[in-house]
């Protein structure tokens, strides 16, 4: 029995997490549509433009309306089953509420696996063409230039540029710092140079106009060049562009190799430690909001489904507005990033367990 009830529930469940998606989705889309035509309209950009833009938009909005989605097709599914008196027989046969929400929370797992995975991989590959037609057609972040870099070349150098630019493989004003291996405070050597080129055949960097000091225990040496190859240097214009790039397009092999760059160059990795967190977070939202809102559906009341799912709803926007807040005190420094990626899923899933523990099953 317990075979075939799994099979009718996940079917229905999953149909239901389908159409909801499906109109969340469409609803999302004609909104920002009516927000940004103007922008369309002003920048005169065409029809496929603008498809193609929504098209590449679309894993995003796939991704957060996810967990409402989930909600919806839970509250339906066992509302219907309850206006049935489908759920009052599984009841009488036996069948407690949470051998009920079994198959619920079943396919809830293997929906954040895929959020998980949709997230960290498909959302950011999408968002890089996403931004590539803001930039291009919309006029948004529209400078391909990449501005006032700092960071460390390992083991022993550390790296500014006033800018580069990564149509020309150029950097400008320059500046390489090399320190002691066994005294890391200990300058060696400076280069200062008005442009740094690099070559994509040889793979390495020539620096033209500038100056190299070389530092001992009592004196300097202090040389000028016009064009001097330096040798050495292990950092690459695609490690250029994933430093500075926004946070959304970068997946998550991405976002830990720029985490662990930031902090050994010296630098505050809050905001991107934040990101990474929240991808492993986030997933577990629509896991967290079947458990906290289907017992509260499998109960009769005279309120009926409506008002049920209205306050479940809320309940779902203040989860996803309660997330925006946090991670906005934990970029201020306020909270340390992995209490801000998991704080709200905490609080929230101790108040579904607690939810869940109270209803008789």
């Amino acid at each position: 029995m317990f075979k075939i009830l799994d099979r009718y529930i996940i079917k229905s469940f999953i149909l239901s997490i389908f159409y909801g998606l499906m109109a969340f989705t469409l609803l999302f889309v004609i909104i920002d549509l009516m927000e940004n035509l103007d922008d369309f309209i002003d920048n005169n950009v065409g029809t496929f433009i603008i498809l193609e833009y929504y098209l590449v938009f679309t894993p995003e909005i796939l991704k957060l309306m996810t967990p409402v989605a989930v909600l919806f097709g839970g509250l339906f599914t066992a509302g219907k089953m309850s206006s049935n008196n489908e759920l009052t027989a599984i009841k009488s046969s036996g069948v407690s509420i949470y051998r009920f929400m079994f198959p619920f929370i079943m396919v809830c797992v293997v929906i954040s696996g895929l959020i998980f995975y949709f997230g960290g991989f498909v959302v950011p590959n999408a968002n890089v063409r996403k931004t590539q037609i803001e930039a291009e057609y919309l006029k948004k972040n529209e400078s391909s230039a990449i501005s006032n870099l700092f960071f460390q070349d390992p083991p022993n150098r550390i790296i500014n540029m006033f800018y580069f630019n990564p149509e020309k493989l150029e950097a400008y004003k320059t500046g390489i710092q090399t320190y002691d291996t066994l005294n890391s405070i200990k300058m060696t050597q400076r280069i200062e140079a008005e442009r740094l080129v690099f070559n994509p055949k040889k793979g390495t960097w020539t620096a033209f106009n500038g100056t190299v000091r070389k530092f001992s225990e009592l004196n300097e040496n202090f040389t000028s060049f016009a064009e001097m190859e330096i040798t050495g240097l292990k950092f690459t214009p695609d490690d250029l562009q994933v430093k500075q790039q926004r946070l959304e397009i970068l997946s998550n092999v991405q976002l830990k190799k720029l985490i662990d760059d930031t902090k050994n160059a010296g630098y505050d990795s809050q905001r991107v430690e934040i990101e990474y967190y929240s991808r492993f977070s986030f997933p577990f939202t629509a896991i967290i909001i079947i458990i906290f809102g289907l017992p509260i559906s499998t109960v009769k009341r005279r309120t009926g489904i409506a008002l049920q799912f209205g306050i479940n709803i809320l309940v779902t926007f203040i989860y996803l507005s309660m997330m925006q807040i946090v991670t906005a005190l934990g970029k201020n420094g306020s909270l340390e990033p992995l209490i801000t990626a998991w704080l709200v899923n905490i609080v929230f899933f101790s108040a579904a367990m607690f939810n869940l523990f109270r209803i008789k099953g």
